[in-house]
């Protein structure tokens, strides 16, 4: 017996055909969703800019995404080339927040050409929170080369990084792949 005050919710049982029919309007609006995304969302470099003969972008177009609070941004070193084979090139660029006193971590970021002409990061290669600086820095044949300076340990002061590893980073299936590069010396090896 259903009490008086309640109303009859009998019409409110759901049904397989509800659930069908919901189902079908959500794969419709993230079907939607999937046409409607900016050209600049793709995750192909390549198609985010201009093609052969652009300029490579220039760091102080944009903003990096560093928090640095009040101090400012400080690019380390840059280099370019073309990094996937478009003919367009690129920028790899290692910046850090300048804090004045001892070693800021590094964050290295992949720069292109929009097809407006402006420049946007395309890939973050080191965050900042890796706790990693930059020794080395090289672009040449389609391959990012460098040398990292890190720590063993939370403890090390980040005035003197005791670890040092060699790698190198190549465009292939639609990301940038990272790889230990053979120098001769043990990738990972305590710095002296």
């Amino acid at each position: 017996m259903q009490h008086p005050e309640l109303p009859d919710l009998a019409h409110t049982r759901t049904r397989p055909v509800h659930w069908a029919a919901t189902a079908a309007a959500m794969a419709a609006v993230v079907a939607l969703a999937g046409l409607l995304q900016p050209d600049d969302a793709t995750a192909n470099a390549s198609a985010a800019r201009p093609g052969p003969g652009a300029p490579a972008p220039d760091p102080a177009d944009l903003v990096l995404p560093l928090d640095c609070g009040t101090a400012s941004v400080m690019i380390t070193r840059k280099a370019t080339g073309d990094l996937d084979g478009d003919g367009g090139a690129e920028t790899v660029v290692a910046a850090r927040c300048a804090a004045g006193s001892g070693t800021s971590p590094e964050g290295i970021y992949v720069l292109a050409r929009t097809r407006e002409g402006g420049s946007r990061v395309v890939a973050t290669l080191v965050a900042p929170g890796e706790r990693q600086s930059l020794a080395a820095l090289t672009v040449r044949e389609g391959k990012i080369a460098a040398t990292l300076l890190g720590y063993s340990s939370p403890e090390i002061p980040s005035c003197c990084p005791d670890r040092r590893e060699d790698v190198s980073w190549r465009w292939q299936g639609g990301k940038f792949l990272r790889a230990p590069e053979s120098t001769g010396e043990k990738s990972g090896t305590a710095v002296l």
